[in-house]
């Protein structure tokens, strides 16, 4: 005979509050800590961020598409968050106290493909190939008439009135695209490795802590994709810093961010 008096526990209901810039500039510093704390499982998944860029532009140069980097160039920071992940476990194995090593943490990552993270997951894939899709939609639309150019070796074509019209709407569009892809995923990605909720609900508290504290948010949001570009200069291996900073300090914003109802 079955146990029916042991009921499931109640669903986590999140609750947005409000924040400040203080907010911004406790959780970079609480980042930074926990970066410093635990170097090695910073550098190890920044690493695995940083190389994969590396080989994506690697094997478009050499299969020569290098027409396509720029947009690969452009949209690969889109990612990042996933990335994060396991930094987000390394802070939160940090503030309880449970057991920090290789194992755990690997173990808890890879245990998240039974849980909601390949949905979200997902839904970032599905953000980057459209973004790509309509980067050479934009491309095909303003420059298909011009005669090819390699735009690693010149920038002319972009100096044209053409150019010029192509620039500003794609960065209008990736603008668009990048703040809704931010604002679903900066809270909905630490979310799901904390509480047990599904993807749909984590994104829409997402949502709603950027536009509840838009202000703040989108100071949030410039300063992280100022960093990321300031760290893919250097072929990337500036990210080697940059997203372990970012990673520990959005698990720390969300717990600002988060509360139960």
């Amino acid at each position: 005979m079955s146990d029916t008096s042991a009921e499931a526990p109640a669903a986590f209901r999140p609750q947005v509050r409000s924040i400040t810039r203080e907010d911004l500039r406790a959780s970079l510093s609480l980042g930074w800590a926990d970066f410093r704390k635990a170097p090695a499982f910073g550098l190890f998944f920044s690493a695995v961020y940083v190389l994969g860029g590396l080989a994506m532009v690697y094997i478009l140069l050499a299969t020569g598409k290098s027409w396509a980097t720029l947009p690969i160039i452009v949209g690969f920071p889109l990612i990042g968050p996933f990335a994060a992940v396991g930094l987000y476990e390394v802070s939160r194995r940090l503030q309880t106290g449970e057991p920090l090593d290789w194992g755990a943490v690997l173990g808890v990552v890879v245990a998240e493909k039974n849980r909601q993270m390949p949905s979200i997951a997902a839904v970032i894939l599905i953000f980057f190939l459209f973004w790509n899709f309509l980067a050479h939609m934009i491309f095909a639309l303003f420059l298909g008439l011009a005669v090819m150019t390699n735009i690693t070796s010149s920038f002319a074509v972009f100096l044209t009135p053409n150019g010029l019209l192509m620039l500003l709407v794609g960065s209008a569009v990736g603008g668009v695209l990048a703040f809704i892809l931010y604002a679903i995923t900066v809270v909905s990605l630490p979310l799901l490795l904390d509480k047990e909720v599904d993807f749909v609900t984590a994104m829409i508290t997402s949502f709603s802590a950027v536009t509840e504290n838009l202000q703040v948010m989108l100071v949030w949001g410039v300063l992280v994709a100022a960093l990321l570009v300031i760290g893919m200069i250097p072929a990337f291996f500036g990210l080697l810093v940059v997203l372990p900073l970012l990673g520990h300090a959005t698990w720390h914003l969300y717990q600002r961010l988060i509360t139960e109802a």
